[in-house]
């Protein structure tokens, strides 16, 4: 028999070349995928905590403007007092121990943020003399995985102005 110099189709060897080289393509697109997947994860993670602390404040903010803040223990910055016309109570309170934010509505504690590293309710009078809360200063830093945000708000008291 002649031996054919024409040859038409792959060699075995070609053949298990081209499968290594594209075995090794889908294994990378595979790693970046799966990564690229992990970030988008952890993106979301830490906008939905974000998104509460700041649901968190501005609920906090809202009532400070709309209420009288109890100066009873004005250097407590993880506890913030709130009385309104109608002589209700409520309370916010931060608790390191358990890295949440807790509020007590009638005597029932409810968590408004869970993942809270930090927070401080910081009460400030204008006057040396008076005792008279007239704004809060509040920073609340949150943590979810390896990532921590920091986010700050203000509220002047509005009862104090009348």
């Amino acid at each position: 028999m002649r031996y054919m110099r024409n040859k038409n189709g792959f060699t075995i060897a070609e053949l298990l070349i081209a499968l290594a080289i594209t075995a090794l393509l889908l294994a990378a697109v595979a790693a970046a995928f799966n990564a690229s997947l992990a970030n988008y994860r952890d993106n979301e993670n830490i906008f939905k905590t974000i998104n509460t602390a700041r649901q968190a404040l501005f609920r906090i903010t809202s009532q400070i403007r709309t209420a009288l803040v109890d100066d009873s223990d004005i250097s407590n910055e993880n506890i913030c007092k709130l009385i309104f016309d109608d002589l209700s109570e409520i309370t916010y309170r931060y608790d390191s121990g358990t890295q949440k934010l807790y509020l007590n509505d009638g005597g029932t504690d409810y968590v408004l943020c869970e993942n809270v590293t930090a927070m401080t309710f910081k009460k400030n009078s204008n006057t040396p003399t008076s005792d008279d809360v007239k704004n809060v200063q509040i920073s609340m830093t949150v943590q979810n995985g390896n990532i921590q945000q920091t986010i700050s708000a203000a509220a002047v008291v509005r009862k104090i102005l009348n």
